[in-house]
Order: C-alpha cells, then sequence, then structure tokens
C-alpha cells in the first residue's frame, strides 16, 4: 500500500479526532471475548447478528440494548460495571496502541495539531488505557458517546470534542475503523480517514470507498520532516 505523507493528510487540518476501539486501539478482540463469555455464563446462545446491531451505540445504549433485547436479570448500571470489571485489567496490560499510533501522536503534539477522542466506549477504560500507554498528555479532549445525545452515525460525538477543542468542524480530520463512525464524521463536516481492523475486516472495501483516506495501520502515514 502506498504511504500517505503527513502534509497531504494534515492538509488544512487544525485538530485530529480518533475513535479508540479498533482504530486508536487494537482492542476489538476485548469485546468479542466479553460478549462471547457473557452469555455463555448466562446460558444463553451468542447471537451472530450482535456486533452489527450495537456498532456505533455508546457504552450506556449498548446495555440499554442489552436490557431490552435479551432476558437479564441486570439492570444498565449492573452491565456497564460488569463490563468495565471484565476490561479493565486487559486495557491496562494487554491492550496495545494500533502500529504507527504513538510517532503520529508525537508528531501532532509537537506542530501544534490539537488531539481528541470521540468514543462509544466507557471513560474509564479509555482513561486506563491512555494511562497505561503513557499517552494521556497526548489527546486534548474526550468525549463518549454516553456524553452526547446521540450515538454515531449521529455527528454529536464528534461536534461535541470539535467544541472542546476550540477548532472548526471542517478543520478537522478523523480517524475510524467502523462504517457508523465514518458517516458520523462526515455527517460532522470533517474529513475521514478509514483504519483497517481485523474484526472489520468484511468492510474493508466499503470503508475505502466511503472515506478520503484509507490506512491499514498509522504506520502507513509518512512523518514528514519539518520544523514544528
Amino acid at each position: 500500500m502506498n504511504k500517505i505523507d503527513t502534509d497531504a493528510i494534515l492538509s488544512g487540518i487544525e485538530a485530529v479526532i480518533f475513535d479508540l476501539d479498533g482504530t486508536l486501539a487494537d482492542s476489538m478482540w476485548v469485546w468479542i471475548d466479553i460478549d462471547r463469555e457473557f452469555f455463555a455464563t448466562h446460558n444463553m446462545d451468542f447471537p451472530e447478528s450482535l456486533n452489527r446491531e450495537i456498532e456505533g451505540l455508546g457504552f450506556t445504549e449498548t446495555a440499554e440494548f442489552f436490557v431490552e433485547h435479551f432476558d437479564l436479570s441486570e439492570t444498565v448500571d449492573d452491565l456497564k460495571n460488569l463490563w468495565n470489571d471484565m476490561a479493565m485489567e486487559e486495557y491496562r496490560t494487554k491492550v496495545p496502541l494500533k502500529p504507527g499510533a504513538y510517532g503520529f501522536l508525537k508528531y501532532l503534539k509537537a506542530h501544534g495539531i490539537r488531539t481528541g477522542m470521540a468514543t462509544s466506549n466507557s471513560k474509564e477504560l479509555v482513561e486506563t488505557f491512555l494511562a497505561a500507554q503513557g499517552i494521556e498528555d497526548m489527546i486534548d479532549a474526550i468525549t463518549t458517546v454516553c456524553e452526547v445525545s446521540r450515538g454515531k452515525p449521529d455527528p454529536d460525538v464528534y461536534l461535541t470534542t470539535a467544541a472542546r477543542l476550540g477548532v472548526a468542524p471542517d478543520k478537522c480530520l478523523v480517524f475510524e475503523d467502523i462504517i457508523m463512525g465514518i458517516h458520523a464524521g462526515h455527517n460532522a463536516g470533517m474529513r475521514v480517514c478509514a483504519v483497517d481492523d481485523e474484526f472489520a475486516g468484511k468492510e474493508r472495501d466499503e470503508k475505502k470507498q466511503l472515506a478520503e483516506y484509507f490506512i491499514t495501520d498509522f504506520s502507513d502515514i509518512s512523518i514528514t520532516s519539518r520544523n514544528p
């Protein structure tokens, strides 16, 4: 795959906003494991359509979906606490950054480009991951879908993040790994770079068609040497 240099992908860009899972973090495997364990412990068959049905939903919205669609004894808050507990150690010790992400974040910081995160994950897991990777100072604003009215593909989480960064939407570049997230970025009036992820492999061609850019991971972005 041909590399994209930073001068090209960041032309006219004042802020970069990242999704977390499957985009900045190689973490989708965690949720596959958690979902399968959850349904097994509840003596229920794993619904193969689950990932498609909850794509773009926030942490709270996903818990609400589970309560509404499955015969569970847990409340929405019970589920959120359970999932946080099940995932916390993984995000602290096992979930890595996507290749090339650290160097790209350093480049953005050095060149005065604001950075944000717009994620469907919980604030607790986001903060745990950023601290574990030592990159909490490289992200200027975090917004979770739980903080806004509507999840992806609606633009709320991206527009809120841009507002917190103090940057106009048309000066923002989004990195996303799922179709709903790409639509959310475009619905916010932002340019989008799609990121490949093995757990969304079937969507690869559609992601390439929808987004302005497509990368396998952040090592596909060639860092240009210019003075900060």
